[in-house]
């Protein structure tokens, strides 16, 4: 199961860095309405490690599984935050103030509330995504009886 969620999130980290860069050419990574796409990129990397995970496992867990999503969300989420701080602290200083001052918020506006908000949304995604998926992927505690397992 390490290898799987590791897997998965080292890939998960590369397509939202490639999204990131490809958006940054594009000239349209300042605008912040543009990394809901980061979710649909976390959702897709998610899933995948959960079916792959599914389908090597005899008897699939609820627990097993959402750990699954959960660590490789995880693991992207701390990769892609490392490169982004190599990105505002580094490469384009002015980004992040380029960022902040679309919001139009009268303070001292810093580089690393960028990244740990990131890391906030990063791993919350993860968990409801997480959550979701299994809603999904979980066996059914229903019976083909029916009603075999209702108070009477």
């Amino acid at each position: 199961m390490i290898k799987i969620y590791t897997k998965y999130g080292i890939i998960t980290a590369i397509l939202l860095i490639a999204y990131f860069l490809i958006s940054k050419f594009v000239g349209l990574h300042e605008y912040p309405v543009f990394s809901a796409l980061n979710g649909v990129i976390f959702g897709v990397g998610i899933l995948w490690a959960m079916k792959k995970y599914k389908g090597e496992t005899a008897r699939f867990k609820y627990q097993k599984g959402f750990q699954t999503g959960l660590f490789t969300g995880g693991i992207a989420t701390v990769l892609f935050a490392i490169f982004m701080a190599i990105y505002i602290f580094m490469i384009d200083t002015q980004f992040a103030n380029s960022v902040l001052d679309s919001y139009g918020l009268n303070y001292n506006k810093g580089s690393l509330i960028m990244i740990i908000s990131l890391v906030i949304m990063g791993f919350s995604t993860s968990l409801v995504l997480s959550l979701a998926f299994m809603q999904l992927l979980k066996q059914s505690w229903n019976t083909p009886e029916g009603k075999r397992n209702t108070m009477k």
